[in-house]
């Protein structure tokens, strides 16, 4: 159909449409280039944009009148509909799908971060009193060490550094199953009466030696919905992180109850506090604090964070703040049932 007389061609006139729409989309795409939500849709947007500018202006450019030019107009019009509502569902699930695999990209990152730091520090942790031991047991061998006192120092030393690498050795193991997902809880009705009182009984010895002063009370406990070996282990783990930061002649105190749905379990100790700075970071894995509240007999810095873990896989919380004269950490486990309890 030949065009009216006067008018320019279509493309004369759509192209700088095009380019218009396309450059209001490329600015758009830019403003909103770290939105990958609205990136997709802007980008959407623009194209169905750009082609209806271009029909519709080479439907009112061609000598079409009346009837013919509202039907072109309509059908674009229905067509742009449906590309938009089609293209914005499958666009929002491309969306959602690069946003996610951009998440699991930066999450990656940061457990490699991690490891990496967590083997440095085991790194530095393994070798110190692995090359005590290798000089201590070349000495016994050379003989150069043959006094009984002396002797019997250094066999103390080597299974006290033995010790220190077991513990740390199985920390890792602990944490390295959480990591990957095979921790199998067996939950059960257990008294956490009877898990503090085996945790107390067991750094009996560590608190001691520190003047640490461990007081819970004698009633009121409550029953936890939880795995029994695990949950000794946090309050373990607890329970030492507070005995070797809380200074000689220190107190440390143990404490639970329940709230509606939930029990509440809490290691109380006179730390002097810990810098609000360090809270958030208390739990992470080999981090240890302030070279000031370092004591010597430091573990892997793996305590806590397997702390977290384990409570995380109950799904529990756990946290940390600070309280007059030192600091308070407290777990929170679902109650046991009746019918449990039962």
């Amino acid at each position: 159909m030949p065009f009216s007389v006067g008018h320019e061609p279509p493309a004369a006139i759509a192209v700088p449409h095009d380019l218009g729409v396309a450059g209001a989309g490329t600015v758009v795409l830019r403003l909103l280039r770290t939105r990958s939500l609205l990136m997709y849709s802007a980008l959407l947007v623009a194209a169905v944009l750009a082609l209806i500018a271009w029909v519709g202006v080479v439907a009112l450019t061609m000598m079409l009148a009346g009837h013919r030019r509202r039907v072109v107009l309509a059908t674009v019009a229905v067509s742009a509909l449906v590309s938009l509502v089609v293209g914005g569902l499958a666009g929002r699930r491309l969306a959602v799908a690069a946003v996610r695999a951009r998440t699991d990209r930066a999450r990656e990152r940061r457990l490699e971060a991690g490891r990496r730091k967590l083997v440095a520090w085991v790194s530095h942790d393994l070798r110190t009193p692995l090359a005590g031991l290798r000089a201590m047991a070349e000495a016994l061998e050379d003989g150069v060490v043959s006094d009984p006192v002396t002797t019997a120092d250094y066999h103390r030393r080597i299974r006290v550094e033995t010790d220190r690498m077991t513990q740390l050795v199985d920390d890792l193991f602990e944490l390295s199953r959480i990591n990957a997902g095979a921790l199998r809880l067996v939950p059960t009705a257990v008294p956490l009466y009877d898990v503090v009182s085996d945790a107390i009984a067991g750094v009996a010895a560590l608190a001691t030696s520190r003047r640490i002063t461990v007081l819970a009370a004698e009633t009121g406990w409550p029953v936890v919905h939880a795995g029994e070996p695990e949950l000794a282990r946090v309050v373990q783990n607890l329970l030492i992180n507070s005995i070797h930061y809380t200074p000689a002649d220190g107190t440390v105190h143990i404490a639970a109850g329940h709230d509606r749905d939930s029990v509440w379990l809490s290691v109380s100790d006179t730390c002097g506090g810990i810098p609000e700075h360090d809270l958030n970071r208390i739990f992470d894995v080999a981090f240890r604090g302030e070279h000031g509240r370092t004591p010597s007999t430091k573990g892997g810095g793996l305590g806590l964070a397997i702390v977290r873990g384990l409570i995380e896989a109950h799904g529990g919380h756990v946290g940390v703040r600070n309280v007059t004269g030192g600091c308070r950490f407290e777990i929170r486990l679902p109650a046991a049932t009746a019918s449990a309890v039962e």
